[in-house]
C-alpha cells in the first residue's frame, strides 16, 4: 500500500511538472526601465555601510547618465588576501540593520530618479549558511559531496548551494530573501536578479530522480550514469538531459512566480543552465544575456526567445572580463572597445545595458575595484567619457525598443544536437563551462544573416500555427523555416509536417535522426512525407530565393531590425564587430578607415538600394517607411581614439582548461 501511495505521488508530481511546460505570457509594466538608460551592477563588499557613502555613490551614478543600479552583495575585501582570521565588521547578512540600510538605499535612489534591483542573494548561485545538507544540491553517486559558497557577505563563514530542483528548499531560501528585501510600494517598482547558472552540472541529481526518470522513460538511468558523458551513451544522456531540463524550467517558473506574487519583477540570466535554453529565457520578465564571457552572438538566442514570448526588454550584463581574466587593463579601458562590444550586442537584439560594474566606494574616494569588471569610478581612463557614452547607449537602446523585432526567417536551434554531444571540444572548454548544452558557440548560418533570423525550437513550434503559408508565433511572422540539425524530436518533426502541408516553405540541410533511447516507429515515414511536399527544399539557394531577404548585398555587417508597423528600423554595427571573440585585444576597435557596403533593403513590398558608409568607430541606424524612403538617424558618438597593445602570446590559451 505504501509503495502504491509513493508511486501515485510521483506520478502526480511528474504530471504537475510537465503540465507547466507551456509558457503563459504575462502582461506587466516595464516603466522601471522606460528611460533605456544604462544601469550598473553595484558591488557591495561586506563592510559597515553608511548612508553618506550610499548617497555619494548614487549621486555620481545619476550625474553620469545611469538609470539605476543592481545591488550585488559580495565578500569583504580581506578575502582577496585569503584572510579568514580577521573578521571585517559589517551589518550581519539578512539582519534588521542591513535591511534598514538597503531600504534607505532604495528610497534615496528613487528620490533622485534612479531604479534599484537586487541580486537575490549574496554571491551566486543561490545558497547561504542556513541551507541544511538535505536541502543542498546533489551529485549522483556521491552522497557526501556539497557545493559550497565561500565568497559571500558571510565570509569566512561558508554556505551551501541549494538544490534548485527541490521546490521546498528554494521556497525556504526565497522567503528569507523576501523578508529581508524592502517591499515594493507598487508592483514592478523593483526587480530581483538571478545570475547565470553556476551550479555544478556534472551528474546533477535530486531526490527521487531515478523514480521520476523510470516513470517518464521506462528504464533505469542509474546503470549508465558513470558513463553518461561518453559518446557511446549519447542516447541515455539525451533522455537524462530532457528530465534535467524540465526540473530546471520548473525552478525558473517558481522563481518568477514567487517574485511576481510579492510585487517584484524577475530579471534573469539563464546562460549556462542545463535546459531548453529558449524556453528558460521566456520565463523572466526581463531576460538577460551577458558578454563578453559569452560571445555576442549568443545574445540572439536570448533576443529570439524574448521576441517569441512577447518580452520587449532584453538586458545584458556587459563588459565582463573584457580583455581577459580577471582584471587585464583595469582602469585603462578604451571606451571605443566598449562601444564595439555594445554595438555587437545591439546587433544581436539587446536593448538595455547593465554595466559590470561599479564598486561601492567610501568617503567619496575611488580606491576599490572589482576583479572581473571594467572600472566605473571617478578615476581611470573611462572616467571623463562615461556620461557621453551612456547618452549614446541610451539613444540606441530607445530605438531598439521601437515596436517589435522584425524577421522573415525562422531558424531551428540545434538543441537536440547539443544534448546528443554532451561535452564541448577541449579547446572550447572553460573552467566552469564544459557542456554542449550551454549553446554558447551556436552561430546563425552565414547565408541566413540577410534575413535577421530568429531562433525557434520545438517548445515554440508547439505553440505556432501556419496561415496563408506564413508561420505565426505570438506577434512574429516568418516566411520560411530553415533547419540544419542532425537530430530532431519526433513532435517537432510532426509539427513541421503540418506546417509544410499548410504551405510553409521548409528547408532541411540533411535528414534528421530521432534523439534519445525512446524511438517512434513512424519517424522516418514522417520525414519522407515532408520530402514529397512542394514546400520542402533540400537546396539552400533555392529556398533562400523563395524567402525574400530583408537586406541583401555583399559582406553585410551584423544588424538587428525592429518595426512599428509603418516603419522599419535597422541597426547596423560597425564591420569590426565581426572580429569580436573573447577576450578582446586592447585597442581592437582602432581604425582609421571609412568602410562602405552597398545593400538593398526590402520592406512593405518596397525594395530600395542604400550605401552604408561607416566612419571610424561609428555604427549606423536607418529608418525605412512604408513608401520605401530611407533616412539615417543621428546616433553619432565619437569615443577617444583607443590605445593599442598587441595581443600577448597565449592570452586565449590560458583560459582553456580540461576538466
Amino acid at each position: 500500500m505504501n509503495q502504491r501511495i509513493l508511486t501515485l505521488g510521483i506520478v502526480l508530481f511528474i504530471s504537475a511538472l510537465f503540465s507547466g511546460c507551456k509558457q503563459q505570457l504575462k502582461v506587466h509594466s516595464e516603466n522601471q526601465y522606460s528611460t533605456a538608460k544604462p544601469w550598473a551592477r553595484w558591488w557591495w563588499f561586506a563592510s559597515v555601510v553608511h548612508q553618506k557613502d550610499i548617497q555619494q555613490n548614487l549621486d555620481w551614478l545619476k550625474e553620469n547618465g545611469f538609470g539605476g543600479v543592481e545591488i550585488a552583495w559580495v565578500y569583504p575585501l580581506n578575502r582577496l588576501k585569503r584572510d579568514t582570521v580577521n573578521i571585517t565588521p559589517r551589518q550581519p547578512w539578512q539582519s534588521k540593520e542591513l535591511a534598514e540600510i538597503v531600504a534607505f538605499t532604495r528610497d534615496y535612489a528613487e528620490k533622485i530618479g534612479l531604479g534599484v534591483d537586487f541580486t537575490f542573494g549574496t554571491l551566486w548561485p543561490f545558497g547561504d549558511s542556513k541551507v541544511r545538507p538535505e536541502e543542498a544540491v546533489m551529485r549522483y553517486g556521491d552522497s557526501l559531496w556539497h557545493q559550497e559558497i565561500t565568497a559571500s557577505w558571510e565570509y569566512p563563514v561558508k554556505g551551501l548551494v541549494i538544490d534548485h530542483f527541490n521546490p521546498e528548499a528554494f521556497e525556504k531560501y526565497a522567503m528569507r530573501m523576501l523578508k529581508f528585501l524592502p517591499k515594493p510600494a507598487r508592483p514592478n517598482q523593483n526587480a530581483c536578479f538571478i545570475d547565470s547558472w553556476e551550479v555544478e552540472t556534472r551528474k546533477l541529481w535530486t531526490k527521487d530522480f531515478e523514480k521520476m526518470f523510470f516513470l517518464e522513460y521506462g528504464y533505469d538511468i542509474q546503470p549508465y550514469m558513470d558513463s553518461i558523458y561518453s559518446e557511446a551513451y549519447a542516447g541515455y544522456y539525451y533522455d537524462y538531459m530532457k528530465l534535467i531540463s524540465k526540473l530546471t524550467l520548473r525552478f525558473y517558473r517558481q522563481y518568477d512566480s514567487l517574485l511576481n506574487a510579492h510585487r517584484f519583477l524577475s530579471r534573469g540570466q539563464c546562460a549556462g543552465a542545463p535546459c531548453d535554453i529558449m524556453q528558460a529565457y521566456s520565463i523572466p520578465d526581463i531576460p538577460e544575456t551577458e558578454a563578453l564571457l559569452f560571445e555576442p552572438y549568443f545574445s540572439r538566442i536570448v533576443a529570439s526567445s524574448a521576441a517569441l514570448s512577447g518580452k520587449n526588454i532584453i538586458s545584458s550584463e556587459t563588459f565582463t572580463c573584457l580583455y581577459g581574466w580577471p582584471s587585464d587593463h583595469i582602469r585603462q579601458e578604451n571606451t571605443a572597445d566598449l562601444k564595439l562590444l555594445a554595438d555587437a550586442l545591439f546587433a544581436n537584439g539587446v536593448n538595455q545595458i547593465f554595466w559590470h560594474g561599479k564598486p561601492f566606494t567610501i568617503n567619496d574616494t575611488d580606491t576599490i575595484q572589482f576583479y572581473a569588471s571594467v572600472h566605473l569610478g571617478k578615476t581611470g581612463k573611462l572616467s571623463t567619457d562615461i556620461k557621453p557614452f551612456n547618452q549614446y547607449l541610451t539613444k540606441v537602446s530607445q530605438y531598439m525598443r521601437t515596436g517589435r523585432t522584425y524577421s522573415t526567417l525562422a531558424l531551428y536551434l540545434p538543441q537536440e544536437d547539443a544534448w546528443m554531444k554532451a561535452e564541448l571540444p577541449v579547446e572550447k572548454q572553460f573552467k566552469w563551462a564544459w557542456g554542449e548544452y550551454e549553446m554558447r558557440y551556436v552561430e546563425i548560418p552565414g547565408q541566413t544573416r540577410n534575413f535577421n533570423p530568429i531562433w525557434v525550437n520545438g517548445s515554440f513550434l508547439q505553440n505556432s500555427k501556419v496561415k496563408y503559408g506564413l508561420l505565426h508565433n505570438g506577434d512574429q511572422t516568418f516566411s520560411g523555416l530553415y533547419i540544419d540539425v542532425a537530430y530532431m524530436e519526433y513532435n517537432s518533426l510532426k509539427s513541421i509536417l503540418a506546417f509544410a502541408e499548410k504551405g510553409l516553405p521548409v528547408f532541411f540541410k540533411q535528414p534528421p535522426k530521432e534523439p534519445g533511447m525512446v524511438k517512434h516507429s513512424g519517424y522516418h515515414k514522417i520525414f519522407a512525407q515532408i520530402t514529397r511536399l512542394k514546400n520542402y527544399y533540400s537546396n539552400e539557394e533555392l529556398f533562400l530565393k523563395k524567402i525574400k531577404p530583408l537586406v541583401s548585398g555583399k559582406d553585410i555587417p551584423e544588424f538587428w531590425s525592429r518595426t512599428d508597423g509603418s516603419n522599419l528600423y535597422l541597426f547596423f554595427a560597425h564591420p569590426l564587430t565581426k572580429t569580436i571573440s573573447f577576450p578582446l585585444d586592447y585597442g581592437q576597435s582602432f581604425t582609421e578607415k571609412t568602410i562602405e557596403r552597398k545593400i538593398q533593403i526590402s520592406f512593405a513590398g518596397k525594395t530600395k538600394e542604400y550605401t552604408l558608409r561607416f566612419m571610424p568607430y561609428q555604427s549606423i541606424l536607418l529608418k525605412m517607411d512604408k513608401n520605401g524612403d530611407i533616412s539615417k538617424l543621428d546616433i553619432t558618438y565619437q569615443p577617444p581614439v583607443p590605445t593599442v597593445i598587441p595581443r600577448e602570446k597565449g592570452k586565449i590559451e590560458k583560459w582553456m582548461v580540461t576538466n
